[in-house]
């Protein structure tokens, strides 16, 4: 029974810390944000925000791993290279304020790894279906792979050192445009240097 009730007060101690975390980068830079604020926010020791997390970055790597986890688990399909990339670019708008002030902290690495990890499940996910039964290499598929994620990863991260201000939706559609084809062109050309 006490594990149990510990294990509620663990998971609702680790959510208030999040959330006030949360609440704190809506209203300033990361760098303004301490240990001692976000746990007067919430009214937790210090200790025990140690308990839970070992530092201020190692919360945000845990709320933004968590973030890209539940984005993958709410799309398990994707029908296009243009669905995933809104997804995240909707993800990043609901939430600019946030992304901006971690972007524009030292802990830039860590939403880059997040974007990096989603870009990687937007593409895998949806080479999978195009690269079906096809007698590709591995080798050519990781190649593939690399290439589309680099695009798209550089296309948010290009989007956000230009502080979000233009249309990047409609950029992601005109390029989608652009490249129709091409994909199923580097295919056939791995089929047939093989």
């Amino acid at each position: 029974m006490w594990g149990r009730e510990g294990n509620k007060m663990t998971k609702f101690t680790k959510r208030a810390i999040k959330n006030a975390f949360i609440e704190l980068l809506r209203e300033r830079p990361l760098s303004q944000i301490t240990v001692k604020d976000i746990v007067r926010k919430c009214g937790i020791s210090r200790n025990s925000f140690y308990y839970h997390f070992h530092d201020i970055p190692s919360l945000i790597e845990e709320i933004v791993l968590e973030e890209a986890d539940k984005i993958i688990s709410e799309y398990k399909t994707l029908d296009s290279f243009e669905m995933g990339l809104n997804v995240v670019i909707d993800f990043v708008k609901k939430n600019r304020r946030e992304i901006l002030h971690i972007y524009q902290s030292v802990s830039r690495d860590i939403f880059e790894e997040y974007l990096w990890k989603v870009c990687d499940y937007i593409v895998v996910s949806f080479t999978k279906t195009i690269f079906a039964d096809r007698p590709i290499s591995k080798e050519d598929r990781e190649i593939i792979v690399q290439f589309y994620k680099a695009q798209y990863f550089g296309l948010v991260i290009s989007w956000l050192r230009n502080g979000m201000k233009d249309d990047v939706h409609r950029k992601i559609h005109r390029l989608c445009q652009l490249q129709k084809g091409i994909i199923e062109e580097m295919i056939g050309r791995s089929i047939e240097l093989k």
